[in-house]
C-alpha cells in the first residue's frame, strides 16, 4: 500500500495549526506543523514527500516571501495558500509566483481536504516521475530491472552491454509484451550517453502530418519541439518504427546520413510486427533497415525462458499482494508446471496481469491460476505449449521457487527454512548452489 502523502502546515496561530491537522488527519493525511515559515523551510526540503498549507499573513517572513523561497529550494512543490478575508489580490499574486491554489477565510473544511488530494495527487506522480528518471539514468539499476536468470536473458543482459557501449543505431525486435522499451532505456542507460537526453516517440500514436511536426518540424503552438531536435547528443526511440509512412522513412534516412558517422545523435528502432506474413525488413526501405539493423537486438518471448516465469510470477505476486494488503498466493507444483507451459503470446504484461488477478483472487479465497490461463485462451481450457519439456525441468524450477519463497518469507533464516521444508542444511547449501540462490539476498 502507498504511504499517505505528508502535508506541513505553516501558521503561527497555534489553534488554526492545531484545526487544520486535525482535520486533515482525519482525511488520511500525515500532517506536521510549523509555527513560523523559518522553522518550515528548514523542515520542508527538496523532495519532500507532501504538499505544504501556508497562511499568507504572519510575522517575521510572511508566506508570500516563504512562497517564493520554497520555490526556490523546490518549483515543483504544491503550496495551498490561506487568506483572510479581502485579501484576494495577494492569493492571486500567490498564483501568480506559483502557488498551487488558494482558501479564502472562513474556508469550508471539504474544499480543504479536495484540495490537498489534488495536489498531493500532482506531488505524487511528480515524485514518481524523479524517481523514475534517476532509476533510468542509472545503468545499474535498470538492469536489474532486467529479471531473469535462463540463458536467453543472459544472452539479452550481453547484448546490451556490449551494444550499450558501441555508437551506432539498434534496432529491437521481438513479440507484444516482451519489454522492448526497457531495453532501449537499458542501452541508453549502460551506454557513453547516458547523461544525454532520451527522447521516446511512439510512432503509431500520431497521425502522418503529427508525426512529421513530432519528428522533423516545424512544431506548431503547444506542441513540443522536434524529436530530432530535442535529442540532440542523447538517443532517439522510435516506437513502432513501421509505422512510417515511405515518404516519412526517406526523410529519416536523410536525417541520419545528414549527422555523419559517428551520429550525433543514436536512433534505437523498436519494431512492433507482429503478423506471420511481415517483418520489419519487408515494410521499412532497404537502406533505412540496413542502417538501423547494423546492430540488432531479439528480446526473448516468455515461454523461452524456462523457470524465470517462476520467478517473475512470485515477485510480480509480491509486489501485488504488498500493494493490495493481502498474502501473496502459494503455487503447487501443478501450478507451476501449468505456468511454465503456458503460451503466453501476450508475454511478461501477460504475466503481470495473472500475477495481479491471481492475488486479487487468492484476497477472495476463491479462484486457482489454472482458472485464470484458462480464462485467457479462446478455447477456454487449459493453455500448453505444443514444444514439450523434461520432467527434470519443472521439478528443477518448482524446487528453485519453493526454496526462494521459503528464503523470503523467513528473511534468509536457514533454520526456519530447513524445519519448513525438512531438509538437512547440507542438502539445502547443495541445492542453493545449484540454483544461484544465496543468503544474504534474502537479509533486510
Amino acid at each position: 500500500m502507498s504511504k499517505a502523502m505528508k502535508i506541513a502546515i505553516v501558521d503561527d496561530e497555534k489553534d488554526m495549526r492545531q484545526s487544520i491537522s486535525q482535520w486533515l488527519a482525519l482525511s488520511g493525511f500525515d500532517t506536521e506543523t510549523y509555527a513560523s515559515a523559518e522553522d518550515a523551510l528548514r523542515g520542508v526540503g527538496q523532495d519532500f514527500p507532501g504538499i505544504v498549507v501556508s497562511d499568507i499573513k504572519m510575522p517575521g517572513m510572511d508566506g508570500m516571501q516563504f512562497l517564493k523561497k520554497i520555490k526556490g529550494v523546490d518549483s515543483a512543490l504544491p503550496v495551498i495558500m490561506i487568506t483572510g478575508h479581502g485579501d484576494v489580490p495577494m492569493a492571486v499574486e500567490a498564483m501568480r509566483v506559483g502557488a498551487f491554489d488558494f482558501l479564502e477565510k472562513p474556508f469550508n473544511p471539504d474544499r480543504m481536504t479536495e484540495l490537498a488530494k489534488r495536489a498531493t495527487t500532482a506531488r505524487r506522480l511528480t515524485l514518481d516521475n524523479r524517481a523514475l528518471r534517476k532509476e533510468l539514468s542509472d545503468g545499474t539499476a535498470i538492469m536489474q530491472k532486467l529479471i531473469g536468470q535462463s540463458p536467453p536473458m543472459e544472452r539479452l543482459k550481453e547484448d546490451i552491454l556490449d551494444l550499450g557501449q558501441a555508437d551506432g543505431h539498434v534496432l529491437i525486435e521481438g513479440e507484444t509484451g516482451t519489454g522492448k522499451t526497457l531495453v532501449a532505456h537499458a542501452l541508453h542507460a549502460v551506454g557513453a550517453r547516458a547523461s544525454k537526453k532520451f527522447t521516446l516517440v511512439a510512432c503509431s500514436a500520431y497521425e502522418e502530418d503529427a508525426l512529421s511536426r513530432r519528428l522533423f518540424g516545424p512544431a506548431q503552438e503547444d506542441e513540443p519541439i522536434p524529436a530530432m531536435e530535442e535529442a540532440r547528443g542523447g538517443t532517439l526511440v522510435l516506437e513502432g518504427i513501421e509505422a512510417l509512412s515511405h515518404a516519412l522513412q526517406a526523410r529519416l534516412l536523410t536525417a541520419i546520413n545528414e549527422q555523419g558517422n559517428p551520429a550525433e545523435t543514436r536512433i534505437v528502432a523498436i519494431c512492433n510486427l507482429q503478423e506471420q506474413d511481415k517483418t520489419c525488413e519487408s515494410v521499412l526501405r532497404p537502406d533505412l533497415f540496413y542502417r538501423l539493423a547494423a546492430l540488432k537486438i531479439v528480446v526473448p518471448p516468455l515461454r523461452q525462458r524456462g523457470e524465470d516465469i517462476l520467478s517473475l510470477f512470485t515477485r510480480l505476486s509480491e509486489q501485488f499482494a504488498d500493494e493490495y494488503g493481502c498474502d501473496a498466493p502459494e503455487v503447487s507444483a501443478q501450478e507451476a508446471a501449468q505456468l511454465l507451459q503456458a503460451p503466453w503470446p501476450g508475454n511478461v504484461r501477460q504475466l503481470i496481469n495473472v500475477a495481479e488477478r491471481a492475488v486479487l483472487q487468492n484476497r477472495r479465497g476463491t479462484g486457482s491460476i489454472a482458472s485464470l490461463l484458462m480464462a485467457d485462451t479462446e478455447e477456454a481450457r487449459p493453455a500448453m505449449t505444443t514444444e514439450g519439456k523434461p520432467l527434470k525441468e519443472f521439478v528443477e524450477a518448482f524446487e528453485r521457487m519453493l526454496i526462494d519463497n521459503t528464503m523470503r518469507r523467513h528473511k534468509g533464516s536457514i533454520v526456519a527454512v530447513m524445519e519448513e521444508l525438512c531438509l538437512p542444511r547440507r542438502t539445502l547449501n547443495e541445492k542453493m548452489a545449484k540454483y544461484g540462490l544465496t543468503r544474504s539476498d534474502y537479509l533486510n
